[in-house]
């Protein structure tokens, strides 16, 4: 096994960058840390091209691609979270094409911009059975290291898609699917629930688009209290949770 001690090697640099949207997208790879992380895109079938271990490390490391040691400097050096990682590695990011035809509740993201958020909901559809998710171009990038953080290992779990949204739901639509989306001047009724829901949760402050509101049930949660809306990611969660209950 291949054992390096510098920062300035060219293959951390490379691992170093991908960081940043901009080599994520001329590269077609993206970055993973921590030994949860690493391992879950593994057991999920993720393509990992390079797998970076801590000297000293004592789990399993017989891994089906390029493994590489590292001195703790360099690992450190890899890592962006605050905690000491012993496993990161570089894998492919999946590019996938909108299916011909979507099974059981999708959720749908426009213009969610936090990491955090975008994580978090992703995460949630995970444990809530979702089928797949949707992101729009301007959404947190899935595979950035905070989003992939935030989701737990979730986005190699279920399909998640890039599209532009209303074209997203039109096809929903014409699959049988019952649109609906957070609105601040919606019903505080919920359309009839089916095996066929979408969710559609919009930008932080903005919310959803107009094109895109005008396509779905506007859904308003009941809430007794004074604060005018809830964060995107909560709001997503409560709304998966009403949705997908009944088919538990």
């Amino acid at each position: 096994m291949e054992r390096i001690t510098s920062r300035t090697n060219p293959r951390i640099q490379r691992a170093r960058s991908l960081r940043e949207s901009k080599y994520r997208r001329e590269t077609g790879c993206h970055f993973i840390e921590g030994d949860k992380l690493v391992r879950e895109a593994l057991m999920s079938g993720a393509a990992l091209e390079t797998v970076f271990v801590r000297e000293g490390y004592v789990g399993e490391i017989d891994f089906p691609c390029d493994t590489l040691l590292v001195s703790d400097g360099v690992m450190d050096a890899l890592s962006t979270a605050g905690t000491p990682q012993s496993l990161c590695a570089v894998a492919r990011t999946p590019a996938l094409p909108l299916p011909q035809a979507f099974e059981g509740t999708v959720l749908l993201l426009e213009d969610v911009q936090d990491p955090g958020n975008v994580g978090t909901l992703i995460r949630t559809a995970d444990a809530l059975g979702a089928g797949a998710v949707i992101l729009s171009p301007q959404c947190a990038d899935p595979f950035s290291p905070k989003t992939l953080r935030a989701s737990m290992g979730s986005v190699y779990h279920l399909p998640v898609y890039t599209a532009h949204i209303p074209a997203a739901l039109r096809a929903l639509a014409a699959q049988g699917y019952t649109c609906l989306c957070g609105h601040l001047k919606g019903s505080e009724v919920l359309p009839p629930k089916t095996g066929k829901m979408a969710l559609l949760v919009g930008n932080e402050g903005n919310g959803v688009t107009d094109a895109s509101a005008v396509l779905c049930y506007p859904y308003r949660l009941p809430m007794p209290g004074r604060a005018e809306s809830l964060n995107a990611a909560v709001f997503g969660a409560i709304m998966l949770y009403e949705l997908t209950r009944d088919l538990r």
